[in-house]
């Protein structure tokens, strides 16, 4: 059985309104009827032109936005159908990396406290003492001195700041991660450090990524199969040498002449 499965997901968005009339006047299907399954420890990537729906989707799968219709089952529980209360629990297993690492971390926490938040929030560790030694491993494993803990988002650079967001994501050990663009607002060669890391993890952790990117070279190097979304549809889904090596469609073809290869 599959980690995750996600079937006839649609996400409709209203594209203006009538003021005299109060109707709508058109629609965008931001996502438009996705269907395709993530196994537990691959990376999907999942790889488009800014605009085709990629974080939108990601979003959905977490249910961070509710769908217009569809389903998403988490080994073959329904998220659509659970309750507030289930929901909460659920959480644990279904992190999200931000694209932005400035905007994504609160400047008025300290890292500690950013990093022990979701902990405190599902009531692990609840303890002083073990706060402190899960937000002290949690900081190892994402490459950040201990001494990190005491100091605020705004001391850190962009590489290390999704380093934080990273230690985050990771706090309640979960299944299933969305990856959203997570090296984009970074330079090549920071962002390269932070695919290894998240690569690292990954074998590390057990980990499940969804991983996001308009890069085909990025999505290659980290991926086990391959998604390709184009206008809110997945065009084309198989395994990374395939995608990449005998694409099937030409929208997926334009994309890989469109980027360089990168250096990781």
């Amino acid at each position: 059985m599959a980690l995750l499965e996600i079937r006839n997901l649609t996400k409709v968005f209203p594209h203006g309104e009538s003021l005299l009339r109060g109707k709508f006047r058109g629609e965008v299907r931001a996502v438009d009827d996705v269907s395709f399954d993530i196994h537990a420890g691959e990376t999907l990537g999942l790889v488009g032109e800014s605009g085709s729906g990629k974080s939108t989707l990601g979003r959905l799968i977490l249910r961070l936005i509710e769908p217009t219709s569809g389903a998403v089952r988490l080994e073959g529980r329904d998220l659509l159908a659970a309750s507030r209360s289930e929901m909460r629990g659920l959480r644990r297993d279904l992190q999200i990396i931000f694209q932005d690492p400035f905007a994504s971390l609160d400047p008025r926490f300290r890292v500690e406290d950013v990093i022990a938040e979701p902990l405190v929030i599902h009531g692990n560790g609840s303890a002083k003492l073990d706060l402190r030694a899960r937000v002290a491993e949690l900081l190892r494993a994402v490459g950040l001195d201990e001494s990190a803990r005491s100091r605020y988002p705004h001391e850190f650079s962009g590489g290390q700041r999704q380093r934080i967001g990273i230690a985050r994501a990771l706090a309640l050990r979960p299944k299933f991660m969305v990856c959203d663009e997570p090296v984009s607002a970074l330079d090549v060669s920071v962002g390269a450090q932070i695919i290894n890391l998240l690569a690292q993890l990954q074998r590390d952790f057990g980990l499940t990524y969804l991983f996001i990117s308009h890069s085909m070279p990025v999505v290659r190097y980290l991926s086990t199969r391959i998604a390709v979304m184009y206008r809110g549809k997945i065009v084309e889904v198989g395994d990374t040498a395939q995608i990449t090596g005998r694409p099937g469609h030409d929208y997926t073809r334009s994309l890989l002449k469109a980027t360089p290869e990168l250096a990781i």
